[in-house]
């Protein structure tokens, strides 16, 4: 006699699904990793993928908004914990950290997969479009600043960190996040109207 699963049980696989492709993606972005790469790593066999989510671009969608979900909530805790500093000041230097740098399998999604999002179908572009407008409110209202403004420093902060990552030189690499942490501050200045992005007066 087969036992029935206990309740919540699918809930509780289709979750470690989520999770191991959301550590991938941060990791190795989304083109290169398989279903069976993402199952072998919530230590599930292959063949049940398609019992939980109808195809790879479903699953890319959903742990998207799982990835940001979490950056979004350490981000938040990194504002209410700041001491001695402005809120956004201490998101910036978490976010351009050789903590985060070294760590993608932890971090934000985007530096990993915003490249990508061009050869992608429709119905992930558009979920990933939502999930980027979230943390870009985010950073805003942190900041208090302007959606624009926003824009300009989710998008130097994206790069930076892309660039950081990037690089074979280690002292390059914290140079580009030295230099991305100052020209963050600047926007934020410039939009108030005391200093221009190029750190002129």
């Amino acid at each position: 006699m087969i036992m029935p699963y206990p309740k919540g049980h699918k809930d509780k696989v289709r979750g470690l699904i989520i999770a191991s492709a959301a550590k991938a993606f941060r990791t190795n972005g989304v083109r290169d990793i398989s279903v069976p790469a993402v199952m072998k790593g919530a230590g599930l066999t292959h063949g049940g993928f398609y019992s939980y989510f109808k195809s790879k671009n479903q699953l890319i969608a959903e742990s998207c908004k799982v990835a940001v979900d979490e950056t979004i909530e350490v981000l938040t805790k990194v504002a209410d914990e700041a001491a001695g500093e402005s809120k956004i000041d201490a998101v910036i230097d978490y976010y351009l950290s050789p903590v985060h740098r070294d760590h993608s399998e932890i971090g934000c999604i985007f530096p990993a997969i915003s490249g990508e999002m061009m050869y992608l179908s429709r119905e992930v572009r558009e979920e990933v479009t939502v999930q980027l407008e979230r943390i870009i409110d985010f950073i805003s209202q942190t900041a208090n600043i302007g959606k624009s403004a926003g824009n300009a420093l989710f998008g130097l902060m994206l790069g930076t960190i892309v660039l950081a990552r990037s690089v074979s030189d280690p002292a390059l690499s914290d140079s580009l996040l030295d230099s991305g942490r100052q020209h963050a501050r600047n926007i934020l200045l410039s939009s108030r109207g005391r200093i221009s992005p190029d750190g002129g007066i």
